[in-house]
């Protein structure tokens, strides 16, 4: 997962319209700027880029949006900026230029949009990164006497942690033991939709029916199952007629834990916890529950590998036992920081690729050329893998690049963060070593300055080919929704190849389309999501 945020007054009147106007109504300033040359900051090399009168501007001089942070948070909490964070920053971008200052409570940062400041950003990053720590969910850890996962942590103690997790979860060789774990339960959910299909849909021949639903309820289903089967090693029986009270209690969970989050980033959590604030109980009791439930799993699996490996029925290179298995086996980490990476594991795997599965099924179904081209492609790519799930997505570029064009219009995360290590200069401004900087990934991936046609949903724009004739942009950092470098999303290879699977065994077995084409309103709670779930008509092909 990813964590999220964020001239002058006038600013503040523009932006208290609260309506999301069309996409095709967007518009995308023409952002200038200066010559880059060679500096130094702090006997550091930086890259200046020099205004007019040949100075670097100093760090008071960038734009804002109000230097007051608590009238700002008053301002959020009154016109629901929460909520349309990823509007607020884009109209701030469209009034401000390409950089701006932003303080909200006790929260302060500097955002940006264009590749250029990215990269510079991402260089600055240091040998142990930092992004913005959600203070929620790490005072939810201290006074729990939970042990926090790499999410939370920071230094050589994330460092030395990430390196085992990376072995059996990130490594090609971890994806290939996990990858048939995901394609099975890809394929189980296409096999149940087809049923339903069948039983409820429309149409004289059973062969050509259709159903049309809202499929987000079995997407998260799809999501945690699929999840367990690659942390536990087992299924949980989600897509039964009758599937568990608790799973779903996780679901609810993680989506109240998620809701909660962003109001309590920009106030003091154990000040709230001193005052019985309503909010604050209902955040650790959704935390409560998802950990009483992965602690319920945990144990489940470490009794299964233990009385295997006991009665030696699982011999080195024998049967998978799932990342958590591989982690027990392995003995690199106490058992009490596996737990702790694991429930985090869960916790961030469940909305984070349901709600993006959501929106790349209305866009291929509102885009029916794109999706033939797409289904063609993974029909002769699955012809020629011979069942092989790794062969198929290889054969299928389209496919992934269906993934990056989903998360471009629609980041689960609207902000990657960064605090550089050393002074930096972006857009001709000083920013001093320690300022919390946002790549802000949503602004970014509608604006014209970084993407032709940008409102379009084409797949092929990432193709090889069409990014090798545009080499003289910076073309590393327009795709950024698992975030970049050492830090990037520690679960980003099981979600890139659980999206992919799913979308693929779809396309071979239904058309897509839906029954409106226009374009969904979104909100944002820690992640972006539909502020409707979108219908979905499903055909049988």
């Amino acid at each position: 997962m990813v964590s999220y945020f964020f001239h002058c007054t006038t600013y503040f009147q523009i932006s208290q319209s609260h309506s999301c106007p069309p996409l095709k109504h967007l518009q995308n300033p023409v952002f200038r700027t200066g010559t880059v040359v060679d500096g130094k900051l702090e006997t550091v090399k930086a890259v200046r880029k020099r205004g007019v009168d040949g100075r670097v501007r100093g760090f008071e001089e960038i734009p804002h949006t109000g230097r007051n942070g608590w009238i700002n948070l008053l301002k959020f909490w009154r016109e629901n900026r929460f909520q349309q964070l990823h509007l607020h920053m884009e109209r701030t971008f469209n009034a401000l230029g390409p950089i701006y200052r932003e303080k909200v409570g006790t929260l302060s940062s500097v955002n940006i949009l264009l590749p250029a400041d990215i990269s510079e950003m991402f260089k600055s990053e240091g040998l142990h990164p930092r992004r913005m720590t959600l203070e929620p969910w790490a005072t939810h850890r201290e006074i729990r006497n939970h042990r926090k996962g790499v999410f939370l942590k920071n230094g050589e103690e994330w460092r030395s942690d990430r390196l085992q997790l990376n072995k059996e979860v990130m490594m090609s060789a971890a994806v290939r033991r996990f990858l048939p774990l995901l394609d099975d339960v890809a394929k189980d959910f296409c096999r149940l939709l087809e049923d339903r299909v069948e039983r409820e849909g429309r149409g004289a021949e059973e062969a050509k029916r259709s159903l049309t639903i809202d499929p987000s309820p079995d997407l998260f289903r799809f999501a945690l199952e699929a999840s367990c089967h690659v942390l536990y090693g087992e299924r949980i029986g989600l897509f039964s007629s009758s599937p568990s009270l608790e799973s779903q209690k996780f679901i609810w969970a993680v989506e109240r834990m998620l809701t909660t989050t962003p109001p309590l980033l920009y106030l003091p959590p154990r000040l709230l916890l001193r005052v019985g604030a309503p909010l604050w109980t209902e955040h650790a009791t959704a935390w409560d529950h998802i950990f009483s439930h992965a602690e319920a799993r945990i144990q489940r699996a470490y009794q299964r590998l233990s009385s295997s490996q006991g009665s030696g029925t699982v011999a080195a290179g024998g049967l998978y036992g799932g990342v958590l298995g591989q982690l027990i086996e392995k003995g690199k980490l106490s058992l009490d920081l596996i737990k702790a990476n694991i429930t985090e594991l869960m916790a961030g795997g469940v909305d984070t690729t349901a709600v993006p599965l959501q929106f790349g099924l209305f866009e291929l179904g509102r885009n029916p050329e794109v999706q033939d081209r797409v289904r063609q492609q993974v029909k002769r790519s699955w012809a020629q893998a011979g069942g092989d799930p790794q062969k198929a997505l290889q054969g299928a570029p389209l496919l992934k690049g269906t993934i990056k064009e989903i998360l471009r219009l629609y980041p689960v995360g609207i902000t990657v963060q960064r605090y550089p290590v050393h002074d930096i200069v972006l857009q001709n401004y000083h920013i001093p070593a320690g300022t919390m900087v946002q790549a802000c990934l949503y602004p970014m991936g509608r604006s014209s300055q970084v993407f032709e046609e940008p409102l379009n949903f084409d797949p092929g724009r990432w193709s090889v080919s069409r990014e090798e004739g545009q080499r003289g942009e910076v073309m590393g950092f327009r795709s950024l929704a698992f975030g970049f470098g050492a830090r990037q999303c520690v679960g980003r290879r099981i979600a890139e190849n659980e999206m992919q699977l799913l979308l693929m065994h779809i396309l071979l077995r239904f058309h897509l389309s839906v029954p409106s084409s226009e374009d969904l309103q979104t909100t944002a709670t820690l992640i972006l999501q539909p502020k409707t779930p979108p219908r979905i008509t499903f055909s049988k092909l």
